[in-house]
C-alpha cells in the first residue's frame, strides 16, 4: 500500500493540530494512501514516526505554524503547508502531494 507521513503542529497545540491530522487522514486515505500523521500539540508528542515510517513513505505533509523536527526527513520528498491550510484545504493538499509538488527536502 502507498504510505504517506506527516506531522501536524499550531502555536497552541490543541485543536488546529488535531483536526489538520484528521483532515490529511481523510484525504489521504480517499486517494488509498496509508496514513501517520505525527502531532506536536499541548500535550507533547503523539503518534511519533518511527524511521521505518520515514523509510516507507512516499512524501511527507509538514501542517505546522510551529518548529518541526525536520532533520529526519532528509532526501524525501517534503510538502510544508499551514495546519490552517490542512484544516480548509485538504483534499487540495493530498493532491499537491500526487502532483508532485513535494520537494526533496535538503537543506
Amino acid at each position: 500500500m502507498k504510505k504517506l507521513i506527516g506531522v501536524a503542529s499550531c502555536p497552541a497545540g490543541i485543536a488546529h493540530t488535531y483536526i489538520a491530522a484528521e483532515t490529511l487522514i481523510k484525504f489521504g486515505k480517499q486517494h488509498g494512501y496509508e496514513m501517520k500523521i505525527e502531532t506536536n500539540g499541548a500535550g507533547g508528542t503523539e503518534n511519533r514516526l518511527t524511521d521505518e515510517d520515514i523509510r516507507e513513505a512516499e512524501a511527507v505533509i509538514v501542517a505546522a505554524d510551529t518548529r518541526v523536527e525536520l532533520e529526519r526527513f532528509r532526501g524525501k520528498p517534503v510538502l510544508f503547508v499551514s495546519s490552517t491550510d490542512a484544516i480548509h484545504r485538504g483534499a487540495e493538499v493530498i493532491q499537491m502531494i500526487l502532483d508532485g509538488k513535494a520537494e526533496i527536502y535538503n537543506p
